[in-house]
């Protein structure tokens, strides 16, 4: 095998399996190739990854080692991104009656998703989650998108109880309407003592994330973190303080026909910008 094709074939492997540890003895036999050959490959993708800024390549040494690819986005991609989404938003088009946002088409988009589901996975690295949870059912793409890039499996809290999910521990919560609503999640798909990372499409005054929380405690597993799609500025006191929004709705006006629609609280550190 040429060594073009053989990098172009590693870096594949290492794309489709972000936060994976592969063997260099098994990749080796795979592409017939000497492990000091696949090093020397390694360390070219390496550099290109790094100098894009687009990832991250770890060796681990030792008999079970191997090597893993950290997914990583530019900042200059995250804000395209995010002003992007901004305009899109913008369109008084979306506006529906009783000054809500329509947005269930944006988060249909492959692209969309895909971009956002590698943001959050940027954002929550470091967090070291072992499970996405989410709320059915516009949450659940957008999980399903940064659980792909974290490699970590993906958990639904049902809006109710199913009989095929055995026993289940369900709770009554106030949402951002004002309404009182109902989640549920089976014991069996959550392990006790886990590490939950909350991803949502909107967050208003933070019911639904507190109650995902405080459904958390039964099953004795913490948040490691919370990330959003899209937060409103308003009510400006949520019930929960720590949490990572794309975007921020500011205001919508069903008379002019005006949409305000900024950038999240996200940050970037010094680095990144």
């Amino acid at each position: 095998m040429r060594r073009s094709e053989r990098i172009v074939r590693l870096t594949q492997t290492l794309l489709e399996q972000p936060y994976r540890l592969l063997s260099l003895t098994e990749m080796a036999d795979q592409l017939s190739s000497a492990k000091s050959s696949l090093s020397e490959d390694l360390s070219i993708i390496r550099d290109v990854l790094s100098k894009e800024g687009t990832g991250i390549l770890e060796t681990h040494a030792g008999a079970a080692g191997g090597v893993r690819y950290i997914p990583r986005i530019p900042a200059w991609q995250v804000q395209d991104f995010v002003q992007e989404m901004c305009r899109i938003l913008a369109d008084p088009e979306r506006i529906l009656p009783g000054g809500y946002l329509y947005i269930s088409d944006i988060l249909g988009q492959p692209d969309v998703l895909d971009r956002a589901g590698r943001i959050f996975a940027h954002i929550f690295s470091e967090m070291e989650a072992d499970y996405v949870l989410t709320v059915e059912t516009k949450g659940i793409p957008l999980a399903v998108s940064t659980a792909r890039y974290l490699h970590l499996p993906t958990v639904v809290v049902r809006r109710d109880h199913r009989v095929t999910e055995g026993s289940a521990v369900s709770i009554n919560y106030v949402s951002g309407s004002r309404r009182i609503q109902t989640m549920s999640l089976s014991r069996r798909s959550l392990p006790e003592h886990s590490r939950v990372l909350i991803i949502d499409d909107f967050m208003k005054a933070g019911g639904t994330a507190k109650a995902l929380i405080d459904m958390m405690k039964e099953f004795k597993t913490a948040v490691a973190g919370i990330g959003v799609f899209m937060s409103t500025s308003e009510p400006e006191d949520k019930m929960l303080e720590d949490y990572v929004s794309l975007t921020t709705l500011a205001h919508v006006d069903e008379i002019s026909r005006e949409i305000q629609v900024s950038k999240g609280n996200f940050k970037l550190s010094d680095k990144e910008r």
